[in-house]
């Protein structure tokens, strides 16, 4: 039987479960770095996405999509992390019209601090959750989710 949306209620259990999960979580990860790095769970993220690129740098443009921002999201949040001494921004060697987010030595060191605070979250608010088999579960049904089943 589908309801007035045109998903069956299972449909509609799952996904409105997935849309509270993701808040949840997220929320939970937010509180923990807030809490004992004041730095919020953007910055981590982008924090994570240049320590891991080639030497530690991407275009704003890739970066924003790395990290689900709009550009304009992604150019404020770029400018408090400079201005915190976390990143920098260079122009492209190879487009004049690019720019680059380089993650500076103070940034790393940020990461570095904040790293623990975060995958301690993941573990306490989700894998602790679920067992090792519902893990490798999720992992498959995310990778469905996302294009070409590519998570990073």
């Amino acid at each position: 039987m589908s309801t007035s949306t045109g998903l069956t209620r299972v449909q509609l259990a799952a996904w409105r479960g997935f849309l509270r999960a993701h808040a949840t979580v997220v929320r939970a990860l937010e509180a923990d770095l807030q809490a004992e790095h004041e730095l919020p769970l953007a910055s981590y993220d982008v924090l994570v996405q240049l320590s891991e690129s080639p030497d530690r740098r991407l275009r704003m443009t890739e970066l924003a999509d790395r990290v689900l921002l709009s550009r304009s999201g992604l150019t404020r949040l770029a400018d408090r992390l400079e201005r915190e001494g976390l990143l920098s921004r260079q122009p492209c060697p190879s487009d004049a019209r690019g720019t680059l987010a380089v993650l500076t030595d103070a940034g790393l060191e940020r990461l570095r601090e904040a790293w623990p605070t975060h995958l301690r979250g993941v573990e306490q608010h989700v894998l602790r959750r679920l067992t090792p088999t519902e893990v490798e579960q999720l992992g498959v049904l995310m990778g469905k989710l996302v294009p070409d089943g590519a998570l990073r």
